[in-house]
């Protein structure tokens, strides 16, 4: 685990999530610690280090993908809370799920309404401002 890769896709998954990346390496450390060291390295060691699209705007796209797949709840939340934490208002968040009605349907872009909904009660809940 000490890659290149590996290094900086941690340090930019704690720019977007703060301490998200040492809670998934140890959820996975006792079942499979390469699959938590390729969430890592993958995703933003090598997609999200990437310049062109900011993290705002790959935070945008993630959400909507997360949120179109339907079955993906606990990564939506995850990733509702990045966009938040990269400069995304609720209501671009909401607006995102207004969009998926449109291509993913309607239960997809309810179920990720309810999904922003909670993240947002949690935001509350701990004094976050966005």
């Amino acid at each position: 685990m000490d890659s290149d890769r590996y290094k900086r896709g941690l340090e930019k998954l704690k720019e977007i999530d703060g301490h998200a990346g040492d809670k998934v390496i140890e959820a996975l450390k006792d079942i499979a610690p390469d699959l938590a060291r390729y969430t890592i390295e993958f995703p933003f060691g090598d997609v999200y280090s990437r310049g062109v699209l900011s993290l705002k705007e790959r935070e945008i796209a993630t959400v909507a993908a997360l949120a179109a797949l339907g079955n993906a709840m606990p990564q939506l939340k995850v990733h509702i809370h990045g966009a938040l934490n990269v400069g995304c208002t609720r209501q671009e968040i909401v607006e995102i799920m207004i969009q998926m009605a449109v291509y993913a349907g309607f239960p997809a872009a309810l179920n990720g309404t309810f999904a922003a909904k909670e993240v947002f009660a949690e935001r509350d809940a701990t004094g976050q401002d966005n």
